[in-house]
């Protein structure tokens, strides 16, 4: 157990960047848009997401939404640019991955307290882990960093008439969802580090084996 402390810390450190890849997956403010005409995106800023794309409009309401207007992507829209269906593609990737990051961890730790002593039951689920947990973050840094790349540079999306969208924004910026993904690679990347770094105890029963 005492040899354990970062892996325990891996294991806390991998969940938080876990929930935080669900949470900027969902987040719909990837990249804020604002926009000089306001006669149907009323407050002159509309988000755009991985999933789509919603502004505050007082002629356009979505059901369920309060003067809300969303438009949902589609696989089939062919106007949607490739960092966004990369981003989609690897986070999806990324959260299924952090998940059996942490079953490795989970079960690796579980046999540190309840005793066991195996190695083979131990420092392989570690470094397992430790391995999920890097891959997962490379998956959110990727997407994260693309979609950031092209908010920096201003980039347009061919949107169809039917989202009430412009091209072009007069200017654009990165939402919530590109601060939290960072978070969660730096999170992800660290619990990775901690769980490869795990060297299994020599004892006297280990030597004579």
């Amino acid at each position: 157990v005492s040899t354990s402390h970062l892996q325990l810390a891996a294991f806390a450190l991998g969940t938080v960047g876990w929930i935080l890849c669900t949470i900027s997956m969902g987040i719909v403010e990837w990249r804020v848009w604002h926009v000089d005409n306001t006669t149907i995106i009323s407050s002159g800023i509309a988000w755009v997401g991985i999933w789509k794309v919603c502004f505050i409009s007082y002629l356009h309401v979505s059901p369920g939404y309060r003067e809300q207007f969303c438009h949902k992507f589609s696989g089939y829209d062919s106007f949607i640019p490739h960092e966004i269906y990369a981003a989609q593609g690897l986070l999806l990737i990324a959260m299924f991955v952090g998940l059996l990051g942490l079953a490795a961890t989970i079960y690796a730790l579980r046999n540190v307290y309840m005793g066991i002593t195996h190695k083979t039951l131990i420092s392989p689920f570690f470094l397992v882990g430790g391995f999920f947990y890097i891959f997962a973050g490379l998956c959110v840094l990727i997407p994260v960093s693309w979609n950031f790349y092209s908010v920096t540079h201003n980039q347009s999306i061919a949107f169809p008439p039917s989202y009430y969208m412009p091209s072009s924004p007069e200017a654009q910026e990165a939402g919530a969802a590109i601060p939290v993904g960072i978070v969660a690679v730096i999170l992800l990347l660290l619990s990775g580090m901690f769980s490869l770094s795990y060297k299994f105890p020599m004892t006297a029963n280990t030597i004579m084996k």
